[in-house]
């Protein structure tokens, strides 16, 4: 897959907006995706540098690039609504990120 991605740091308020305008889920999250799909445009992937930094501690420079991979895999077509789904979408988490620099 080629095309265009935006990548959008933003606070918990913004994403607690997001979530509840797109997923109806009145709280923030980590990521984001919104598939685009059409004109060369994969979509965008939102994180939340506030919810981030937050769970992971001295580690949220390393967990920010985890979570724009796993917002990545949703712009390709991985869920993970059952614990199948989870345990593979993690998996292929763990090999992207040990295959990058």
């Amino acid at each position: 897959m080629s095309g265009e991605l935006s990548v959008a740091l933003v606070d918990d308020a913004q994403m607690r907006a997001l979530n509840r305008r797109y997923r109806r889920r009145d709280r923030t999250t980590d990521v984001l995706a919104f598939p685009q799909g059409e004109h060369g445009l994969v979509g965008d992937v939102v994180l939340s540098v506030e919810t981030i930094a937050r769970r992971s501690g001295l580690r949220a420079e390393r967990d920010l690039g985890r979570c724009l991979v796993h917002g990545i895999l949703h712009l390709t077509g991985w869920e993970h609504h059952t614990a199948t789904a989870r345990r593979a979408m993690r998996s292929r988490e763990r090999a992207l990120w040990s295959a990058s620099p």
